[in-house]
Order: C-alpha cells, then structure tokens, then sequence
C-alpha cells in the first residue's frame, strides 16, 4: 500500500502544491468537505480501483496516470460556487457549467499533464447531467467514483435538511 501512495503522490503532487489548486480548499464542496478534499478523494480512490483491477487482470485495463490526473482536475473550476447568489437559466447552473470550466482551468493552468483522454475524463464527469457520455474507461470510473464519493456526504445532507425541517 505504501508503494502505491508513493507512486499516486509522484503523479499529482505538483497539482495539489500549486497555489492555484491551493485554493480549492476554501472552496465548498457538498457537504462540509473542500473541492480540494473531493478531488482528492475522487482521484486517489478511482487510482487505487484502477490499480487493483489491472494487478488482477495481469494487464493493463486502466491508464492509471489518466485515472489520478483526471480525478484531481474533474472540479477545478473558476470560483466558489457557493458563494456565487447570481440568478441563472437553469442550465447555465453549476451542475451543467463546471465540467467546462474545470477542463478550461485546467488548459490554463496545467496544459503540460492533458491529452485527449483526461480531457474527456474532466469534461465528461458530470453524465448523465450533462448528457453526452465519456468516451472512454478512465472517464467512466472517474463519473462513477465521483457519484459514489458525493454520496458519502448524504449524512451531513439529511442532517442539514432535517435542521431546516425541524427549525423552519
């Protein structure tokens, strides 16, 4: 396991140091964890899937660097969206907008670490919300373990809602 951490943090710790990215841990993401945190978690936990099926297969399956990069950058957007009160079209929305921004940031910031698959892992992430479907393996784990990792914050969810409910 030790190696593995090793060989994930070789390839993102450049991203997670840079001040830019730096900031996303002042951005809230669902629940009460960062975008920082999320991305975090989304791309390590999708790395070490991809890892452990590749051992299994004796092959291959995954491109493990695409998994790692695109899994950090899947939510690199602009601006806290929280903090954004502007009335918009609903599909103008962060759900709908963010998968671009964050493959728009991204080509600013980190051009070096892109290619066409993680650019489709960053673009794609967000289906069936925006409906055009990844391309590819490395951008389906990422849309599933994304899923998967947001719905871990149902608890904080359900207990913010149940407040509201109770308090008015």
């Amino acid at each position: 396991m030790e190696e593995l951490n090793k060989d994930y943090q070789k390839i993102v710790d450049y991203i997670l140091n840079h001040p830019e990215f730096l900031k996303r841990k002042n951005y809230r993401h669902h629940g009460d964890i960062s975008v920082y945190e999320h991305s975090l978690n989304v791309s390590k936990k999708a790395y070490f899937i991809a890892r452990k099926i590749n051992i299994q297969f004796g092959k291959p399956i995954f491109n493990e660097y695409d998994v790692a990069i695109g899994g950090i950058l899947h939510d690199f957007y602009y601006n806290d969206y929280t903090k954004d009160k502007t009335k918009k079209p609903f599909f103008k929305q962060h759900g709908f907008v963010h998968a671009r921004e964050a493959l728009n940031n991204s080509k600013k910031y980190f051009p070096e670490y892109l290619d066409e698959r993680i650019e489709n892992v960053i673009l794609r992430h967000m289906f069936p919300l925006n409906i055009v479907p990844p391309k590819n393996k490395e951008a389906w784990l990422i849309t599933f373990v994304d899923k998967y990792v947001s719905c871990e914050v149902f608890p904080y969810l359900l207990k913010k809602l149940g407040r509201k409910i109770i308090h008015g």
